[in-house]
């Protein structure tokens, strides 16, 4: 049967020490080393070590082809919803930054965060929360975003991590008889601290699939932490 706890699976007292990236869940480090990968290529490029003079224009078609636009949504609704490639922009969008600065940070927190939650949730519920939080995020732009600006970027994926963590604090906090409020505490401060930068340097319009992200990541949690719908069910009764 499930565990319906919320304690990582290791075991600290038999599971043997282990470096930092064997910590890290199979699937998150996949997925930073793609990414790493990926941004060191375009970084190279930009620099014109790679690729020569047309290395310079990689980063730009790379967002051209990967990334998702209300334009891409456009296309779908109107009948372009069977092409592969064009349904296929709705995850490859995470997969391309705007520069190694905006890589990096994202890959950093989405290391941090997929370990916590990677810990507590099964890798398909981690797979599904990931998976969800990148095509939620990418439909809330392509819907709520009028100018056609090409989404790209893991950050609604770290925000659907973070929609995870928040979700599996309140819980804690919940079992631990303290304020379940304190569990909105990180995404309190990422979306101030996005509205100050947003007033100082000019508005982005991610933040709004950063924001879906984040609750496709809390909505979808209470079925994907241990003993899913039923261990849901279950720790509702004991509340």
């Amino acid at each position: 049967m499930p565990n319906q706890g919320f304690s990582p699976r290791p075991d600290p007292n038999h599971e043997p020490i282990q470096g930092p990236f064997n910590a890290i869940p199979p699937l998150v480090l996949a997925l930073v080393l793609v990414l790493g990968g990926i941004e060191a290529v375009l970084s190279l490029a930009d620099t014109g070590l790679l690729g020569g003079p047309t290395g310079i224009g990689w980063r730009i078609t790379a967002i051209g082809d990967w990334g998702v636009s209300p334009a891409v949504l456009d296309r779908v609704l109107t009948g372009g919803g069977s092409d592969p490639w064009i349904l296929s922009r709705f995850l490859t969008y995470v997969f391309v930054h705007a520069s190694a600065t905006h890589a990096l940070f994202g890959v950093a927190l989405l290391a941090a965060l997929g370990k916590f939650v990677g810990e507590v949730m099964h890798p398909l519920g981690l797979l599904t929360l990931i998976t969800g939080s990148a095509v939620g995020g990418a439909l809330a732009f392509g819907v709520l975003i009028g100018p056609n600006l090409p989404l790209i970027g893991i950050y609604p994926v770290v925000y659907g991590l973070i929609g995870g963590f928040t979700y599996l604090m309140w819980m804690q906090l919940g079992q631990a008889g303290s304020s379940r409020y304190g569990a909105f505490r990180l995404i309190g401060a990422l979306l101030a601290i996005q509205l100050v930068f947003g007033l100082l340097f000019g508005g982005d319009p991610s933040w709004v699939a950063d924001l879906a992200g984040f609750i496709v990541g809390f909505v979808l949690s209470p079925l994907l932490a241990p003993g899913g719908w039923r261990g849901f069910v279950a720790r509702m009764r004991r509340r």
